[in-house]
């Protein structure tokens, strides 16, 4: 919603890639001593060569209970109509039946029969201050049930915060998951215990959470497969380092796909882009009929242009939160050996916590 917005533009440049791949770091963690500096901007994570994808699954942790004011029904709200998250009564959704938690989400994870799976990592984050307030402490740890499994405890190894005035109080942590998913595989996950606040105010209630893996499956092609993460506000800061001369390459008419995760995009709030361009060459906006290139961070949890199946529960009106996955072929269709991707917004002053793209490597 533009009240709550600042006006002046603002662009986010990430310029990557190194082929290096991250050590992984234990699947669920103790508390760490100390974290790690705040407000990072977007740096790789994980980077590999080989033949097989990027799939994700995600949900938001809270929605609307009750409109303020003239707003739209909370339920056309859920069912896709416009709404901005400041306009409501915000409260937890919650899905299980454990009354030990209070919000509780969940979402199917698909993966090829053949593959394995490499790396796992599970991003959450939300605000703390609107109607009550939430203690910062609670940001570093969830719980996670995989497919026919019970909670257990997810401690997070890296945390990034970010505070402006107007009431916004966010974070985002993340943990490796890795061992737990390749164990379990395909099929529903749970998550529970999301620190985000519930209420009304003027900057809004929002949260969720994404699950983002990595597989090798020898039936796919050859692609460069890379995660990025971090949290920031377009305009705050350069995101990356520019390592062209050890990125391989991919070849003209290259196929490929990018995913990111937002957090307080509204819905209707325009003025906003996100392009990719290869190498030094003009961006090409990423968008679809469902993210339009000048709101394309507009509350959606979707896959080139489609409502993912298999959440609980499935509202089409996030109020907030945004894990979406483009196509990318357009804009890779001349070929190269890095790639510039490119937020800015006007008013709608989104955080972007993890980016993630799959480039083929060879036709």
């Amino acid at each position: 919603m533009a009240r709550k917005k600042n006006s002046v533009l603002r662009g986010l440049c990430c310029a990557v890639i190194c082929m290096a791949a991250m050590t992984p770091t234990p699947a669920i963690a103790a508390p760490p001593s100390k974290w790690p500096a705040p407000d990072g901007p977007l740096t790789e994570r994980y980077h590999a060569l080989r033949h097989g994808g990027i799939v994700r699954a995600a949900n938001t942790a809270i929605t609307c209970r009750k409109p303020v004011g003239t707003a739209t029904a909370c339920r056309a709200v859920q069912r896709g109509a416009g709404g901005d998250n400041a306009d409501y009564e915000m409260f937890y959704s919650d899905v299980d039946r454990d009354p030990n938690t209070y919000n509780s989400t969940r979402a199917r994870l698909r993966l090829p029969k053949t593959s394995k799976v490499r790396y796992a990592r599970l991003y959450w984050g939300g605000n703390l201050r609107v109607g009550e307030v939430k203690p910062a402490k609670d940001n570093g740890r969830v719980l996670l049930a995989e497919p026919r499994g019970a909670y257990r405890p997810v401690w997070s190894d890296t945390l990034r915060t970010y505070r402006r005035g107007g009431g916004v109080d966010a974070y985002q942590a993340s943990a490796n998951v890795t061992p737990l998913v390749g164990r379990s595989g395909p099929g529903s996950y749970t998550v529970a215990q999301v620190n985000v606040a519930k209420g009304h105010s003027a900057a809004g209630a929002w949260g969720g959470w994404t699950l983002v893996v990595v597989y090798e499956d020898a039936k796919a092609p050859l692609r460069h497969l890379t995660l990025w993460d971090g949290l920031a506000a377009p305009g705050s800061r350069t995101a990356g380092v520019s390592a062209g001369s050890r990125y391989l390459g991919f070849p003209a008419g290259a196929k490929g796909s990018v995913g990111v995760v937002g957090y307080d995009g509204d819905r209707g709030s325009a003025r906003e882009s996100f392009t990719l361009a290869a190498d030094k060459r003009a961006g090409t906006p990423l968008s679809n009929s469902v993210n339009p290139s000048r709101d394309t961070f507009n509350s959606t949890i979707t896959d080139r242009g489609r409502e993912v199946p298999g959440r609980t529960p499935a509202h089409r009106n996030t109020l907030g939160y945004d894990s979406d996955v483009f196509d990318a072929a357009t804009a890779l269709r001349p070929g190269g050996r890095r790639l510039l991707f490119r937020f800015a917004s006007r008013d709608d002053d989104y955080l972007l916590g993890a980016l993630y793209a799959q480039v083929d490597a060879r036709r």
